[in-house]
């Protein structure tokens, strides 16, 4: 079971539980669906403490936290409809590319298809081996795939990559 699960289990059991998501996800795409499951708050595994402490105060005094911004429930629910609806207007409207992945994954994912392991995508991108994993971890969590030809094979078929993706550190 994933943190999401998790939060929409314990939240339809209406004990008054106040949820904060910690996540390696920080993208908005994650914290609707973390809103959407009954968190109160999403944040970094990365935050610094002072913030935690903070997001855990407004929480507590029944506050909603997601993406840096405090709300009332009310507020929340109009941010994720907000949120929601933009990413639907993208996918109908034409020659906009819809795709569920943060501008690092893109970047990620274009070394992928180049066929650059995770040393050299971190080389390339200038970050560590173990934050390249984590982002190819994301990417097949989002596309719903088991391996990176995979992930590849879905990017292609939606138009979301080209098999000449390659403009990344490369001179042109």
């Amino acid at each position: 079971m994933n943190g999401q699960q998790i939060t929409h289990q314990v939240s339809q059991e209406r004990l008054g539980t106040r949820i904060i998501l910690m996540t390696g996800y920080d993208d908005i795409e994650q914290a609707i669906h973390a809103a959407l499951a009954g968190a109160h708050g999403y944040c970094s595994k990365n935050i610094e403490p002072q913030n935690l402490a903070r997001i855990i105060r407004e929480v507590a005094e029944g506050k909603y936290v997601f993406a840096n911004n405090i709300f009332t429930k009310r507020e929340l629910e109009l941010w994720v409809e907000e949120k929601m609806e933009g990413a639907r207007r993208s996918y109908s409207e034409p020659g906009t590319p819809f795709h569920p992945l943060s501008e690092r994954e893109m970047e990620v994912l274009s070394c992928v298809v180049r066929g650059m392991s995770n040393k050299e995508i971190a080389g390339l991108l200038g970050i560590s081996h173990q934050t390249v994993k984590n982002h190819v971890t994301a990417i097949l969590r989002k596309f719903g795939v088991e391996d990176r030809t995979q992930a590849v094979v879905y990017a292609l078929k939606r138009g979301w990559v080209t098999l000449r993706d390659s403009h990344i550190g490369t001179q042109e």
